[in-house]
């Protein structure tokens, strides 16, 4: 090599090849959740534009009140929500379904809850301490409310409370369906002037039409059947639980045997998670249950 010439440089340059496999599939995730979304509104629009006032207002209640299987969070509890969310999935999927989206501010139908022990819980949430001798069977509810609740004593003039008890027993009739709601009146003979049974009898039957009344407003499918009996009965209330007042009112809601479509209504199951304890008093169980669920509940945001 000359003197003053350069010495020649060799360069080695090394190119990896990486395959895009590791993140190849990453945007396909979110293009789905897009489309997804995507097809969410056009389907809200769509609804919007071509719905009547009616079903425009149903959407809006959709999107602007919990739904039913929240409110049942809230007030039952998780175990009874999930054995009610269990037992409605394995009988009627399709409309399970359907209900978890439903607003909340629409009224079950308590003979279709599923199970003993979240028919309790909905009756302990409905009236509380105010009814008596609840009786859950496979097809029917039964409970009494005392008449010094509803009426004065010894006569068919309505108490202060009448309107509140009124609008709880409302949150239970007012959503049957293909049913029959049978209202009995039972005044003692002792609670009215005189003592007379003709007299017990007229303020019975002057409360049941009352009581009738009232519940026939509130029912909101005309597949519920309701009558009602008057009775006036000499002084026999040691024999009855009920010994504060001069009477009591005994609602029984019972199943119809058969549905319009020719098919037997579902019945009351007595329950999925462990069986029931005839020994305890369950209704006034889950009163309290109720009750503590309630207290722990934070205040609702104005």
């Amino acid at each position: 090599m000359a003197a003053g010439e350069k010495k020649a440089q060799i360069v080695i340059k090394k190119i990896t090849v990486v395959s895009g496999g590791a993140h190849g599939g990453a945007w396909k995730v979110a293009f789905a959740d897009f489309m997804t979304a995507m097809m969410a509104f056009f389907l809200v629009m769509w609804l919007v534009n071509s719905a009547s006032q009616e079903e425009k207002k149903a959407i809006s209640d959709y999107f602007s009140t919990p739904s039913v299987i929240e409110y049942q969070f809230q007030n039952f509890g998780a175990e009874l929500t999930l054995e009610k969310l269990f037992v409605d999935l394995i009988n009627e999927p399709l409309k399970t379904l359907q209900s978890l989206v439903t607003p909340a501010d629409r009224t079950p139908n308590m003979l279709q809850l599923g199970t003993k022990k979240v028919v309790m819980a909905y009756m302990a949430d409905q009236l509380g301490s105010m009814a008596s001798n609840v009786e859950v069977t496979a097809d029917s509810v039964v409970f009494e409310i005392p008449d010094s609740m509803v009426f004065e004593f010894g006569t068919a003039t309505p108490t202060a409370g009448f309107v509140t008890m009124m609008e709880r027993v409302k949150g239970v009739t007012m959503g049957l369906e293909d049913s029959n709601v049978s209202v009995t009146s039972v005044v003692f003979t002792d609670s009215v002037r005189g003592r007379e049974m003709l007299m017990a009898k007229q303020v019975s039957e002057q409360r049941l039409d009352l009581i009738q009344t009232k519940v026939k407003a509130g029912i909101e499918s005309e597949s519920v059947d309701l009558n009602g009996k008057a009775i006036a009965r000499p002084d026999d209330r040691k024999a009855h639980e009920n010994q504060a007042g001069g009477g009591f009112i005994r609602f029984e809601i019972r199943q119809k045997t058969v549905l319009p479509d020719g098919k037997k209504p579902r019945k009351i199951q007595d329950g999925m998670f462990g069986a029931a304890d005839p020994e305890k008093n369950v209704y006034d169980n889950f009163v309290d249950q109720v009750s503590k669920t309630k207290k722990r509940q934070p205040a609702s945001k104005q």
